[in-house]
């Protein structure tokens, strides 16, 4: 959520900013402003009908002691209360709109992005070189179906269209890369994490995902509980984002970082294209979530550490791959700055992210009330939120087979890897 005093004092600036976001926010602000102004004049109105009321009802005890009229000091305070009802209720009212339209804003993004969409995306850095063959090469879904590693005739048959099944080498293999992926994060000093696979509304409101996008995961139906909403994880950032929601931190306490290991869950809307077969985009996959609680003036280093970790990850299986900076409009709602890790795949003729690494300032934090006490001021502040893939696997492994495959068909193990297929070096039928 954006800060309101940062609205009231550059409504233009707010607007341009999102404008950069591709989002047209200018009748949204100046509801809020029109709308920050009433609730403030209702609040006024508010709290001195209350001091009129302690004033009032502390008058009738010395009235009845002299003896007078108490009729019109009750007549008064019956007036005074029908109207602080009726307050309350244009305030409830109005503060429910006032939220959801801040709550709807998206977030401000960072000042160096340059606007517009993924047109506009900037390719930072290449690493490796492009895989060259001497053969024809296979693509993803014949090499795994040809090794018996997916089954994705039966993941469908299980689940519907969108879903696969892990087998043998391919079970192993998939989670050889998690397991590469938790160690390598353990030794760098994060706290594992396993939260629930199923969460409750307001973390997705924490996220920036609702109340947007709240009709894009997967809801449970539990009609014993009262009406609640509970839905699938779509990422552990949503988990992970609430964890410290509602309490206030100490400074020493930043900065925390953490990761998750968790199934995701997301609903795909619309049609695959002909490039997207297999396990490219999909409604489950396994995926490693980083995050960090900072401080503010740490959320840039913090930033870039994530960045250098995502790389590091890829980088250690040997990819080809490259860092690119998303533009403005190509950064998701809720975060300021985002750089999206792309894994050559081949069969693809080109690059698709396996990791994004954003960062939400404190936009989270405040929709999420996420604060540390400052210990020279002793006052709170928000804490900045950062998020990296760290890393999904559906794209990894695509991305691993085909630049590994040899000509019989067969696949080269990376060598970070091998220690936890028991040494084995090359999957073969």
């Amino acid at each position: 959520m954006l800060d309101i005093k940062r609205i009231r004092e550059d409504a233009a600036g707010v607007k341009a900013a999102l404008a950069a976001k591709e989002y047209d926010a200018n009748d949204q602000i100046d509801r809020i402003l029109e709308l920050d102004v009433q609730r403030r004049e209702l609040i006024g109105r508010s709290e001195s009908l209350k001091a009129e009321q302690n004033k009032t009802s502390k008058e009738i005890p010395a009235i009845k002691k002299a003896g007078g009229d108490t009729a019109p000091i009750f007549a008064r305070m019956k007036e005074l209360s029908n109207e602080g009802k009726e307050l309350e209720a244009k305030l409830r009212e109005m503060d429910t709109e006032y939220m959801n339209l801040m709550l709807s804003l998206p977030n401000i993004p960072d000042a160096d992005l340059l606007p517009g969409g993924k047109e506009n995306n900037e390719p930072l850095r290449y690493y490796g070189e492009p895989h060259k063959f001497d053969f024809e090469p296979k693509n993803h879904v014949d090499l795994c179906t040809s090794l018996g590693l997916i089954d994705y005739p039966r993941g469908t048959k299980l689940a519907g269209a969108g879903f696969w099944i892990y087998c043998g080498m391919g079970a192993r293999l998939e989670w050889a890369l998690l397991n590469y992926f938790i160690d390598t994060h353990i030794a760098d000093g994060y706290e594992f994490i396993l939260p629930p696979h199923m969460l409750e509304y307001e973390c997705g409101l924490t996220a920036g995902q609702f109340p947007k996008f709240a009709d894009e995961v997967y809801k449970i139906a539990n009609p014993t509980d009262e009406g609640r909403m509970h839905y699938m994880l779509p990422t552990a950032e949503a988990a992970l984002a609430s964890y410290f929601r509602d309490e206030i931190l100490s400074e020493r306490d930043l900065p925390r970082k953490m990761f998750s290991y968790t199934p995701c869950f997301r609903r795909e809307a619309g049609s695959y294209r002909s490039d997207e077969r297999g396990m490219v985009r999909g409604h489950q996959f396994n995926k490693v979530e980083m995050f960090q609680f900072t401080l503010p003036e740490q959320s840039d280093e913090a930033f870039e550490e994530l960045v250098t970790k995502a790389e590091n990850l890829v980088s250690g299986l040997g990819f080809h791959f490259r860092t690119v900076k998303l533009a403005a409009g190509d950064c998701s709602a809720s975060m300021a700055r985002t750089y999206d890790i792309e894994i050559n795949i081949p069969s693809m003729n080109g690059y698709k992210e396996v990791s994004s690494v954003s960062n939400a300032r404190d936009y989270q934090a405040r929709r999420g009330s996420i604060r540390f006490r400052r210990e020279s001021t002793g006052k709170t502040e928000f804490v900045h939120t950062l998020n990296g893939s760290g890393l999904a696997t559906s794209r990894v492994l695509p991305a691993l087979v085909e630049q590994n495959q040899l000509a019989d068909g067969s696949i080269v193990v990376p060598e970070v890897l091998r220690k936890y297929l028991g040494g084995i070096e090359i999957i073969k039928k």
